[in-house]
């Protein structure tokens, strides 16, 4: 018997100590620029926001009441991230969307504050956007991307459409 009790607890032993979760590698985006580079291109506010992880203030943003059609682009290197159609008022004093342009928004896990969230980022230069959530508008996503306006910039249909 125990040598039963032995073998088990070895075997336990061993598959506890897999690498079931690997060091995740740093993740290299397109555009690279080094903190200089990206302080010297970007405001005080966006390089907070974009570099540093930052938040702007709820209800800050002018892009939280945007009615106009158009797509909203990275202020750091001008990647279309969100359309406008992808927009709506959830409340929470940001600008957020249902959904992003596929392939433009980079994911991570966040546990900054002590609980996971997924963080979003601008897939070309890794621009920090906000964070995305699961409640969402249920009759499309359920997704609420919760975006920093700070760090988009944004470029109405009509101007898309007279170039």
């Amino acid at each position: 018997m125990k040598k039963i009790i032995v073998l088990l607890v070895t075997i336990l032993m061993v598959s506890c100590q897999s690498k079931a979760q690997p060091k995740k590698e740093k993740e290299v985006f397109k555009i690279i620029k080094s903190e200089a580079e990206w302080k010297s291109s970007l405001s005080k506010d966006e390089f907070y926001i974009l570099r540093k992880k930052g938040t702007e203030p709820r209800y800050s943003s002018k892009f939280n009441y945007n009615d106009q059609e158009g797509v909203y682009s990275c202020s750091a290197c001008g990647t279309a991230l969100f359309e406008s159609d992808y927009q709506y008022d959830s409340g929470s004093g940001w600008p957020s969307f249902d959904r992003e342009i596929k392939g433009n928004v980079a994911f991570s896990i966040d546990n900054d504050l002590g609980y996971t969230r997924i963080e979003e980022h601008c897939a070309n230069c890794g621009g920090h956007l906000g964070h995305v959530f699961n409640d969402g508008p249920t009759q499309t996503t359920g997704k609420r991307h919760c975006i920093n306006g700070i760090a988009l910039k944004f470029t109405p249909t009509k101007t898309l459409n007279e170039k």
